[in-house]
Parts: structure tokens; sequence; C-alpha cells
């Protein structure tokens, strides 16, 4: 089996990160001043975002930003 790639690693961890704090999409918007539809794209593995935007994303969800990117979470 093929080993996911870090954009699909990143996407999902957000995603599970974000429902574990059970805030939703708008919510983790408001707090990281990211466009919901940016949030929405990223979950999604639509966008390749920046180290800025998940910077930001860390502290709407009150993590380390490692935490985007460790597999078999």
């Amino acid at each position: 089996m093929e080993k996911n790639n870090i954009l699909q690693i990143f996407s999902k961890n957000m995603k599970r990160l974000r429902q574990n704090a059970r805030i939703t999409q708008e919510e983790l918007s408001f707090r990281s001043g990211l466009h919901k539809n940016y949030i929405s794209d990223a979950e999604r593995g639509k966008r390749n975002i920046s180290l800025k935007a998940i910077e930001k994303l860390a502290r709407g969800l009150e993590i380390n930003l490692t935490e985007f990117f460790m597999e078999n979470n």
C-alpha cells in the first residue's frame, strides 16, 4: 500500500483535531482568522496551505502544530 502523502496526512489530522475540539469549521475560522471555505478546502486536501496558515490553525485549535503531521492518529 502506498504511504500517505503529507497533504493527505495533514488534511485528515486537521479534520480530526477540529472534531475532537468539538468546534465547527465556522468556529475555527473565527479563531484562526482564516475563511471558512479555506478551512473546508484544507480539510478535504484541496488546498496546499501555507506555513503561516498552519500556525494560525494550530493557535485556533490550541495545539502544537506538529500534531497536524503525525501519522497513525
